[in-house]
């Protein structure tokens, strides 16, 4: 597991990520939640130490046990699925920051449970989702995570807990003396890479691997982010597509863990914007109903991509923040179900209303589900002025 002074340096990255990832500034007073499950908790510890040192008020927050959730969905009735705490609204309006210390000690718990049930819990919890995208949208709120070595997670990636812990350490600049600095390196380094993909005027992007053929159009006013301090790690440049343009064959080859649940082999054919076939060699049902969760769940809210010369993870490890940020010999991409990411707005985003989201595009949804393709792959952008130009190959930016 980690030393004490990995942790520090943990901790040290984090708040680096939080202070990234808002535009706006941090300051005395400002509120912050920390989520964390319970093998995180001297990690929480130490975070919560740093925040009050610098005269914030941390909000720790343990998320619920896998014996508690399995619990909740068993027994909950209708009206307790989707129960919400008095002051959770006003408490969500008042946030300046958040943290998430992701430890699972369970990523199957929930597999017998009706996929129905979750996702009418995920919407219940949809308008809290929306207060914090406005805060971030105002430059009022910013947010990151990490993950933390567990046994189960370990186990689903068929490594050893040690074996496990070195890839965090190794992906996060942990083993450095001043890992804050690495990170500081890695967005310089993007923001070139992001200044490039932003020069051109795309009318869309074809994405071809073994088992991808897909065309994607980025649509009016966006940009492509990334690396920003939302995410650590992340090595990741994204964008939140037009999702009306969407059409062809997507493949994920890694396995994915959600909501208790596992699923393998997810491959979907869009046309029109939308899903229109599921199918997966494992979990099928569950996707089926995730995609059913409400009117955006089928349609795309993200397509990103990974530098294999950023990345330091070469190994599968059953946790999606790790995985959507894979390395290795071909780099990554992956596309996400659900809920688009409105600071790919390529403008100013207090003009950004439910109205204007609509009309650009921009998907709504109470999911947000990353799928990973770790395959060989080219993607060619169709500019406007008919020129094509290749900007990913071989795992690698073209720039």
């Amino acid at each position: 597991m980690f030393t004490e002074r990995q942790l520090d340096r943990y901790a040290d990255v984090l708040l680096w990520g939080l202070k990234t990832s808002r535009s706006g500034r941090f300051k005395k007073n400002d509120i912050v939640l920390i989520r964390y499950n319970i093998p995180a908790n001297r990690l929480a510890e130490i975070v919560y130490a740093k925040l009050l040192d610098r005269g914030m008020n941390p909000v720790p927050r343990m998320n619920l046990t896998a014996t508690m959730e399995q619990n909740f969905f068993k027994l909950a009735n209708n009206k307790q699925i989707v129960f919400q705490p008095p002051g959770e609204k006003e408490f969500f309006k008042k946030l300046n920051g958040g943290i998430f210390l992701h430890a699972p000690e369970s990523i199957t718990h929930l597999s017998d449970v009706d996929p129905k049930k979750i996702g009418k819990a995920a919407l219940s919890k949809k308008y809290l989702r929306d207060i914090l995208d406005e805060r971030a949208q105002a430059g009022a709120l910013g947010w990151t995570l990490c993950a933390y070595p567990t046994k189960e997670q370990a186990r689903h990636a068929k490594l050893s807990l040690r074996a496990y812990t070195d890839q965090i350490v190794k992906a996060c600049f942990l083993n450095r003396t001043s890992p804050v600095s690495h990170w500081q390196n890695v967005f310089k380094n993007a923001s070139s890479i992001k200044k490039w993909l932003n020069s051109m005027k795309v009318n869309f992007y074809h994405i071809e691997s073994d088992n991808i053929n897909l065309k994607i159009t980025p649509g009016e006013k966006r940009k492509w982010i990334g690396i920003s301090g939302h995410n650590i790690p992340s090595f990741e440049i994204f964008l939140s597509p037009d999702w009306r343009g969407t059409s062809g064959i997507y493949f994920a080859d890694q396995p994915s863990f959600r909501s208790g649940n596992y699923v393998k082999g997810v491959r979907l054919e869009f046309k029109k914007g939308a899903a229109v076939k599921i199918n997966a060699r494992k979990g099928e049902n569950f996707v089926v109903k995730q995609l059913s969760m409400d009117r955006g769940a089928n349609k795309l809210g993200e397509f990103s991509l990974t530098d294999k010369r950023f990345s330091r993870i070469n190994t599968f490890m059953a946790n999606t923040l790790f995985d959507e940020n894979y390395g290795g010999k071909n780099g990554n991409c992956h596309v996400a179900l659900g809920a688009s990411y409105t600071d790919t707005y390529d403008g100013n985003s207090q003009e950004l209303t439910k109205k204007r989201k609509k009309a650009l595009g921009f998907n709504d949804s109470a999911l947000h589900w990353d799928l990973v393709n770790t395959e060989k792959k080219r993607v060619v952008a169709h500019l406007m002025s008919g020129k094509k130009v290749t900007i990913y190959e071989n795992g690698k930016f073209t720039i």
